[in-house]
C-alpha cells in the first residue's frame, strides 16, 4: 500500500472511533499497526472534503464485497497461486492456513529483536533456526545481529539446510514458547527454511556481518555457501534491473532515502539511477550527494535495506523482474 493508501486507512480508522478502530487493529500485522499508528499520530488536521472522499470510497468498496466465497481456503489457494506462482504461493499458504498452529511463533512478531534474542539465546541452534524461518526476514536478521558471531553462523547454516518443519519440531517450538500448538501429529510439514530463506536473512544483515557469515559457511560447506550467494540480492545488484524496473523503484523511494543509500553505491549504479531520472532531478541528486557530508555505514545500510524491501515487493507484484545469475532463470 502506498503512502496515500495508508493515510486513507488512517482517516477511516479515526472516523470509526476508538472502540471500532481497536477491533480492526486486532486483525492487523505488527508492521501494519506500527505504520498506521505513526500515520495517525502525524495527522493533526484533516480537511472535511478528504474525510468524505475516504468514506465514500469505503462505502463503494464495501458494497462490492457483499458476496463471499463458500470455501475460503480454496479461494486463498487459487488466488495466491495465480498471483505468485506455485512455489511462492505454497510458502505463504503453509503459514496462512495453519492458523493457530503457529500462533505462539506469530506472537514473536510483536516483540523487539532484543527480547526475541534473549528468549532464544540458550536454545539449540536447530530450534532457533526453525523459529527464525517463521519470522519476517528483517526481524530475523535483527535478532541474529544480537547473537554472538559463532551462534549466528551456526543458526544460519541450519536455516539454509532446513528442509521444512515436521510436527515433532513444532512441538519443540511449543516447549520454547510455553504455549500449546494445535494440529498435532496430523499437521502437514511446513515449507520453511532453506537456502532462499538464509539468503534473504543475510541480505538484511548488512555487509559488515555478511562477509563473516559467508566465510564461516564456506568453510563448513562451500557448495552451500555458493547456493546462498546465488540467491542473494544486494543493493549493488540493482544494476541488474532494467531501466523500466529502476523507474518503478524510484517512484516508491523518497529522495532523502535514495541520497543516503547511494552514498554506499558504486559509480556504475549511481549513473544508472541518474539515467532513469529527469535531467533536472538527476542534477539535483548529484548536487545533494556531493554536498552531503560523511554518513554512518549503519545509516547507509539501513536505507539500502528499505529500498531492497521495495524491490522485493515490486518483484512479488510482478512489476519488475530480477535476472538470475549464470543462466536464464528468473526470481
Amino acid at each position: 500500500m502506498d503512502d496515500k493508501g495508508v493515510e486513507d486507512a488512517a482517516i477511516l480508522l479515526m472516523s470509526l472511533g476508538e472502540e471500532e478502530a481497536s477491533e480492526v487493529f486486532k486483525h492487523l500485522a505488527p508492521k501494519e499497526v506500527q505504520k498506521l499508528g505513526e500515520t495517525i499520530a502525524k495527522m493533526k488536521v484533516v480537511p472535511r472534503e478528504r474525510v468524505e472522499r475516504v468514506l465514500d470510497k469505503f462505502d463503494l468498496v464495501a458494497e462490492t464485497q457483499s458476496t463471499l466465497v463458500s470455501d475460503t481456503d480454496e479461494y486463498v489457494r487459487a488466488v495466491l497461486r495465480k498471483a505468485l506462482g506455485e512455489d511462492k504461493a505454497n510458502l505463504l499458504l503453509d503459514r496462512i492456513l495453519q492458523g493457530s498452529d503457529v500462533s505462539s511463533i506469530e506472537s514473536l512478531k510483536w516483540m523487539d529483536p532484543g527480547s526475541v534474542a534473549e528468549l532464544l539465546r540458550n536454545e539449540h541452534p536447530q530450534i532457533v533456526a526453525a523459529i527464525l524461518s517463521h519470522l519476517d526476514f528483517d526481524q530475523s536478521s535483527s535478532v541474529l545481529r544480537v547473537f554472538s558471531e559463532r551462534q549466528r553462523n551456526e543458526v544460519l547454516i541450519r536455516i539454509a539446510t532446513l528442509d521444512g518443519i515436521q510436527p515433532l519440531a513444532l512441538k519443540d517450538l511449543n516447549e520454547v514458547m510455553g504455549q500449546i500448538l494445535a494440529g498435532g501429529e496430523r499437521m502437514k510439514k511446513s515449507n520453511l527454511g532453506g537456502v532462499k530463506t538464509a539468503a534473504e536473512i543475510i541480505n538484511m544483515m548488512g555487509s559488515s556481518v555478511e562477509s563473516s557469515v559467508l566465510d564461516y559457511i564456506r568453510e563448513a560447506d562451500s557448495d552451500l555457501a555458493q547456493k546462498i550467494m546465488d540467491n542473494m540480492f544486494t543493493f549493488d545488484d540493482l544494476d541488474k534491473i532494467d531501466d523500466r524496473g529502476i523507474q518503478a523503484v524510484l517512484k516508491e523511494v523518497q529522495s532523502e532515502s535514495l541520497i543516503v543509500a547511494l552514498k554506499g553505491a558504486g559509480p556504475e549504479l549511481r549513473e544508472k539511477i541518474f539515467r532513469n531520472m529527469s535531467s533536472r532531478a538527476a542534477e539535483t541528486l548529484r548536487e545533494d550527494l556531493e554536498s552531503r557530508g560523511p554518513v554512518r555505514l549503519s545509516e547507509v545500510e539501513a536505507e539500502q535495506k528499505e529500498i531492497l524491501k521495495v524491490v522485493r515487493r515490486l518483484v512479488d507484484e510482478g512489476q519488475i523482474v530480477l535476472a538470475g545469475g549464470g543462466d536464464d532463470q528468473f526470481l
